[in-house]
């Protein structure tokens, strides 16, 4: 059933309409930003970040915040500019989620897996003035750079954690200006809680991708949410494995730091890392793709180590399947399944538990499992409809609609693009194109992906990107790209290719030429020849692609 959203205001002749007025005494805007200004004052002495040898207190987190604020103001960065970071896990990428909207300024956390045309397109488009760049990805950020028309001052992150090499691009690292900055600047609050603080990209299903922006008020009530969903406790120990730049990490750089929690930092993602962040540090929550879940189930005996908490780990993309959850819970790690979208802040629905599952069979467990299930308690609304009548689908299980949500944690719109966001917002909901079916009990199960998404590790891949990279083979004259399920990635890219007449390009040649066309993440596994299956009009039926990929995932 849909909620009524009619607007009521009260009449001026209501005692409730009179001398009531909203002051600085009854009213502030929603930010995530009070929540470290909180913490810190409460808890200053509370281990907040965690990396490597590297220990921050929460009033040292809260001063290199600050500090990192004012650096920017004394770079020039005015409210309302942008400032994007390109770095992995580690305390600058987190610092950023908090110096740079203290600063005024929006967030642009760059997906460091894009290739150089992709970086430099969100930064023109962007309009970054700086960049915060660790140095492992130097390379491809000089590349990127010189594609860029505008000037774009650059200060180099040196980790200490990386091994090096450390290429500098700019004049001055991210250090230095800390070290010179004003440790007790005070803070931009936004004065309107509508405003922007973050700026994501999606991953261009047609097309470049478009500008996803977040709001104040969004980004304090999905990291709300975070804590509500999860039952989170205080002073949790979070563990990064979900990649920060994605969707700001689930709006979990905020969360944690409500729950006054410890941030375990990751370099790189590997099972022996996690497995020490497990035993070591006590962490108990971490969020990841599931080939993170394949790390930890296939990791080497030499790699493991045990840990006596019991760990909550949160995914989303495909569900996980039965024997996957079975081993996890064998592990100690309990999984719940969310889902949600860029445009979203990340989670916005969750297959919310109920104990009577537990009577279950794994079968039947795992079935209400794999369910997306049902909104956030900071999501107004969510529903399948008829896209063309917008009318809600009956709650049978088995009539497909598309999945639409409105409410608080979804985006301003899309970054100077009015067309793309009055078509996501029409009708007064936001279109996520995820075709579902809607249960008797309310919840939400995902059937198909209408822009043919493929999910590989938790990165969309556009299918149309990799086709395009596909047609540039001088020797293919007809390509689609659908999903490969993959039992270590969730799904990867698999390629069906007709060549012209008389070529003789091998598999490993189209993907090494797709290597150099696009990201490697996107570069399709398996490489199927011959002709395409087409209707009259000549659509290729990827319904018969998907098939045919899925039994040559089980062979």
């Amino acid at each position: 059933m849909t909620m009524d959203f009619r607007e009521v205001a009260h009449p001026p002749e209501s005692p409730y309409a009179q001398n009531l007025d909203r002051n600085a005494a009854n009213f502030a805007p929603l930010t995530p930003l009070t929540f470290l200004e909180r913490t810190a004052a409460v808890y200053p002495d509370r281990l907040a970040v965690v990396h490597g040898a590297t220990r921050l207190s929460y009033a040292a987190f809260a001063e290199r915040c600050r500090r990192l604020a004012a650096a920017l103001v004394g770079l020039g960065i005015a409210p309302g500019r942008t400032v994007a970071v390109m770095a992995p896990n580690i305390p600058a990428m987190l610092e950023a989620h908090y110096g740079v909207p203290m600063a005024g300024a929006v967030l642009n956390a760059l997906n460091y897996r894009l290739d150089a045309a992709s970086i430099a397109f969100i930064l023109e488009h962007g309009e970054a003035d700086i960049l915060l760049s660790d140095t492992e990805f130097a390379p491809v950020i000089r590349e990127a750079l010189a594609q860029v028309t505008r000037p774009i001052r650059v200060v180099d992150i040196v980790d200490p954690e990386h091994p090096g090499p450390h290429t500098l691009l700019g004049e001055t690292t991210y250090e230095a200006i800390l070290e010179g900055a004003d440790p007790a600047f005070v803070p931009f609050l936004p004065e309107d809680e509508w405003q922007a603080i973050a700026l994501n990209y999606t991953s261009g299903t047609t097309g470049n991708p478009k500008g996803v922006v977040y709001h104040h008020r969004g980004a304090h009530l999905n990291a709300v949410g975070n804590v509500l969903v999860w039952g989170m406790g205080h002073h949790p120990v979070y563990l990064w494995t979900l990649p920060m730049f994605h969707c700001n990490g689930w709006c979990f750089p905020w969360t944690i730091v409500l729950q006054a929690g410890t941030h375990v930092c990751l370099r790189k993602v590997e099972a022996a890392s996690i497995f020490h962040a497990l035993a070591l540090e006590g962490v108990t929550h971490l969020c990841g793709a599931p080939v993170v879940m394949g790390m930890l189930l296939n990791a080497r005996p030499e790699e493991r180590r045990d840990f006596p908490q019991h760990v909550k780990m949160m995914t989303a993309a495909s569900a996980p399947p039965a024997a996957v959850l079975q081993k996890m819970e064998a592990l100690g790690i309990e999984v719940t399944h969310v889902y949600g979208l860029t445009e979203v802040y990340g989670p916005a629905t969750v297959c919310a538990f109920h104990e009577a599952w537990r009577s279950l069979s794994a079968t039947e467990r795992a079935a209400k499992l794999a369910r997306q299930g049902v909104r956030y308690p900071v999501l107004e609304g969510l529903d399948v409809m008829d896209p063309s009548t917008m009318t809600p689908v009956p709650a049978d299980g088995a009539t497909i609609g598309e999945i639409m949500m409105r409410g608080h944690d979804v985006m301003k719109g899309y970054l100077k693009n009015p067309s793309a966001t009055a078509q996501a917002f029409a009708g007064g909901w936001f279109h996520t194109g995820d075709l579902a079916v809607k249960h008797e009990d309310g919840y939400v199960e995902i059937k198909d992906r209408s822009k043919d998404i493929i999910i590989s590790g938790g990165e969309n891949i556009s299918s149309i990107e990799v086709e395009g990279a596909l047609y540039r083979h001088a020797d293919v004259i007809d390509a689609a790209v659908v999903a490969l399920p993959d039992e270590k990635w969730g799904e990867t890219v698999c390629a069906f290719v007709t060549l012209r007449e008389g070529a003789v390009a091998s598999e490993s040649s189209i993907i090494a030429h797709c290597r150099n066309e696009i990201a490697g993440f996107k570069v399709p596994r398996r490489i199927v020849f011959g002709p395409l299956p087409k209707t009259s009009t000549g659509k290729v039926q990827k319904f018969q692609l998907r098939e045919t990929a899925a039994k040559l995932a089980n062979d």
